[in-house]
């Protein structure tokens, strides 16, 4: 869902993100398709693509109580890595 507060993904950034679903997700492994959570609000280029329990989830996700987050000591960061990592090789 596009947010009203921030600009339409350009072309380039609309390839990006559906690469990035295609991957699985970073915080328990569980395979794509994936969502794609940016870290910063618009900033398509610093997404990690995240399923729904780790990124939505009341108890596991992102903008829940980040359970599984805990459990495998992933943060944002570490998880922006791990993709980039993936993208690259």
């Amino acid at each position: 869902m596009q947010s009203k507060n921030k600009a339409t993904p350009t072309k380039a950034e609309k390839a990006h993100i559906e690469r990035i679903k295609t991957m699985s997700c970073r915080v328990c492994r569980a395979p794509g398709p994936s969502e794609c959570h940016e870290i910063e609000q618009g900033q398509w280029f610093t997404s990690v693509p995240l399923c729904a329990d780790c990124h939505r989830g009341a108890h596991n996700g992102l903008h829940g109580q980040r359970r599984m987050w805990l459990v495998t000591k992933t943060t944002e960061l570490s998880a922006l890595n791990d993709t980039v990592r993936e993208l690259v090789e």
